[in-house]
């Protein structure tokens, strides 16, 4: 990832600052993949439970990475919320697809708008069209069980974790100060 070429703005946040809130999304995205990956036969309470924590973590990691606004985080929380309750394959998916899909086409839509003004602009347009394929896909895997919902919703989680991962750590490398000795 490469930063725009545009000066940053005062209300558009530096590298220095997003890097932390993006890797938590990052982190978030990858521990619910290695969950959906490591759990062989999962019931659908641990479907269930292992969605719902990962919508609401991710509402919370994307508000605090500036990619939804509050009400969008709001919105993909109470999907999160609706998986907990529903405790069905049924009501997971759709929970998931709900919250997946607002999600994506925030991020996507925000991506176009800013692409070139915002160090993120790139990153949120292809973690939109994660974001939106995942959901997409899930209906077509509820009749087949908790296993395969967690495999859909799990393989875009990694897809989007790993873009999250390089995209904070070039913040991080983007934002450090040069030190005095590379100066002279």
């Amino acid at each position: 990832m490469t930063l725009p070429t545009s000066s940053a703005t005062p209300s558009t946040p530096t590298a220095a600052g997003l890097w932390k809130p993006v890797l938590v999304r990052a982190g978030v995205a990858l521990v619910f993949g290695a969950v959906t990956v490591f759990w062989g036969s999962p019931s659908v309470h641990v479907l269930a439970w292992a969605t719902g924590v990962y919508l609401l973590a991710t509402a919370g990691a994307a508000f605090l990475a500036e990619s939804v606004p509050a009400a969008a985080a709001v919105v993909v929380g109470l999907a999160g919320v609706g998986a907990l309750m529903t405790q069905s394959d049924t009501g997971v998916g759709v929970s998931a697809l709900v919250g997946l899909l607002l999600l994506g086409v925030f991020e996507l839509v925000q991506g176009y708008r800013k692409r070139g003004r915002h160090v993120l602009g790139r990153d949120w347009i292809i973690s939109g069209v994660v974001g939106i394929g995942t959901a997409v896909a899930l209906p077509f895997f509820i009749s087949l069980g908790a296993h395969a919902l967690l495999g859909v919703a799990g393989g875009g989680a990694i897809i989007s974790g790993v873009l999250w991962v390089l995209s904070g750590l070039s913040l991080r490398h983007d934002g450090r100060t040069p030190s005095a000795e590379a100066v002279n």
